[in-house]
């Protein structure tokens, strides 16, 4: 039994819920400005949880064919027959369920919203067939993970700052553009569609710098409009070195590193901007 959650685990990679944790317990603390209730904290981290492992059990089913094709996927547990469609499945459904009781338990409008929510996650999974905009997609997919810990938080969509959503949408269509590099040629040969895919890699890299500098542009307004004081600023020019750091070890001709740079890089952008802001609201905003 442990070996299977273990397999399941890795099979939709647990550990990468770090990218959008931090932001939806950063909306709830902006909501307070301080620290939220512990129930509130408690159920975010479990929709947050449950939404994840839907989405990406439910993108590991929609791609298991395009897996089992790629040689750098086929060690994956559905192609490589470690997990069962129909166990997949049932994770999915149980996950699904999960996150919508996790939004019962915290407001009427918090469940009002987990079916756009979710729904736009699971959508992406089925983009990359028809749009090199899917990373585009999944950017909207993951923005609304601030405005959901908001309205966890206050019951409202009242006073919530639009430009972080802008922000985390930026910076995920930026590295997900970036890690589909991988997998340019590929999805090229397969029919489906990415930026690095259609364009190239080259300017599937540049793309990637201009929703970068977005990304950075409207974190760092976040922190204007919030009135936070000088630890979050503290935490973007941290951010900005992250984000440029990560630029500069991957290139159009050498992916080597491009993991170390999408999930090192990246886990550590989202708890230093989750960090920064929670002691600017512990140190008087």
């Amino acid at each position: 039994m442990w070996k299977k959650i273990t397999v399941l685990l890795e099979m939709i990679k647990f550990q990468h819920t770090v990218f959008a944790m931090p932001f939806a317990l950063m909306g709830a603390f902006l909501a307070e400005r301080g620290v939220p209730d512990l129930s509130i904290f408690f159920w975010v981290v479990i929709a947050m949880v449950g939404a994840r492992t839907s989405a990406m059990t439910f993108n590991r089913i929609a791609d298991r064919r395009f897996d089992a094709a790629n040689p750098r996927t086929t060690s994956r547990a559905l192609p490589a027959g470690e997990v069962t469609l129909a166990q997949s499945w049932l994770l999915m459904i149980l996950a699904s369920a999960l996150f919508f009781f996790a939004c019962f338990m915290l407001n009427p409008l918090a469940l009002k919203i987990a079916p756009l929510a979710l729904g736009l996650t699971l959508f992406y999974s089925l983009t990359k067939r028809f749009t090199w905009l899917c990373h585009v997609v999944l950017g909207i997919a993951l923005a609304i993970s601030p405005l959901g810990g908001w309205v966890a938080a206050s019951a409202t969509l009242q006073g919530y700052p639009w430009i972080l959503s802008l922000a985390v949408l930026f910076w995920v269509a930026g590295f997900d553009c970036i890690y589909a590099c991988l997998d340019a040629d590929f999805d090229r040969e397969a029919g489906l569609y990415s930026m690095p895919a259609v364009f190239g890699r080259r300017n599937g890299f540049h793309i990637a710098v201009l929703f970068h500098t977005l990304a950075f542009l409207f974190f760092t307004l976040t922190g204007v409009f919030m009135e936070l004081n000088y630890w979050y600023f503290i935490g973007i020019a941290l951010t900005a070195l992250a984000l440029f750091y990560q630029h500069l070890i991957v290139s159009p001709r050498d992916l080597s590193r491009i993991r170390q740079s999408f999930f090192s890089m990246n886990g550590l952008i989202a708890l230093t901007l989750f960090g920064a802001t929670c002691l600017a609201l512990a140190t008087g905003s």
